[in-house]
């Protein structure tokens, strides 16, 4: 769910003036309040696996009022998408820190049931940040919200929205700090963005991941693909025997793996050398 709007947290002219709008134009994704936390209730009946609801904003508003509704709907947990873009010069890193903390605190306050927050990549000191989160409560992480760029349509000199699917190349950045942060915080860690495989899922494991995420994939290629994914893991799993997820979870976090300062350093000059190889 999202309204994107730009400044740190204020508070909005309505109850959910940031919660509850919509930036997709078509009838098909147009989804109301009421009609979001009915198929909330119906997917808790039809299904026995947890299902997290999800808040997409970015002002203090109605994020409250909404995750409330939230869990009574039958939420197990529930993710903020706090999906801003600052552009205000004035406006601080500590500021815009503040304002998720301010967030985190107030829906935390309401509920029982966990929150998780999602995160982009750009904060000054990310590991720093994500250990506040955790102090303050969080009980997860996503790693990283995919901000979807505008593009010029150059006959009509409009500026416009240009969604792209993800490449798998795009787990590279969750992979890095999923690994850096394994172990370092108490939160649980969900990777996503660019996850399509069975192999990238299990990389994402091996980094510390507690939860990959799908969606480009699936969009993609229909929702049958989750079968193609858990049957190619469980197959390499068995081949390289491994007996659980958890026995493979983290064994590649910058805590375990052979060379923790590769997480780090930016290796150009390797990485040159082996694309030239390729």
């Amino acid at each position: 769910m999202h309204h994107e709007q730009e400044g740190g947290p204020q508070q909005a002219s309505g109850p959910y003036f940031d919660a509850v709008k919509y930036s997709p134009k078509s009838a098909e994704f147009q989804v109301g309040l009421d009609d979001y936390l009915a198929r909330i209730a119906q997917a808790k009946d039809a299904v026995k696996i947890p299902i997290i609801g999800s808040i997409n904003g970015s002002t203090f508003g109605g994020w409250t009022t909404f995750a409330k509704q939230i869990e009574q709907a039958g939420a197990d947990a529930l993710e903020l998408n706090i999906y801003s873009l600052p552009t205000d010069p004035e406006l601080s890193a500590d500021d815009i820190e503040t304002g998720y903390l301010t967030i985190l605190a107030s829906v935390k306050a309401q509920l029982k049931i966990p929150v998780a927050v999602k995160l982009s990549p750009y904060f000054t000191n990310l590991s720093q940040f994500a250990r506040r989160l955790d102090k303050n409560g969080a009980d997860g992480l996503v790693l990283f919200n995919r901000f979807y760029q505008p593009d010029i349509e150059l006959e009509t000199r409009e500026v416009v929205p240009n969604v792209i699917l993800s490449t798998p190349s795009a787990m590279r950045l969750p992979l890095r700090w999923v690994a850096i942060l394994r172990g370092r915080i108490g939160a649980s860690l969900a990777a996503t963005s660019g996850i399509h495989r069975a192999t990238d899922a299990l990389k994402m494991l091996m980094a510390g991941a507690d939860v990959t995420m799908l969606c480009s994939a699936l969009l993609a290629r229909g929702i049958e693909h989750l079968k193609t994914v858990e049957r190619e893991m469980c197959e390499w799993m068995e081949a390289h025997e491994y007996d659980s997820v958890e026995q493979l979870k983290g064994c590649m976090s910058q805590q375990n793996c052979p060379d923790p300062s590769a997480f780090e350093r930016a290796q150009y000059m390797r990485a040159v050398s082996t694309a030239r190889k390729s």
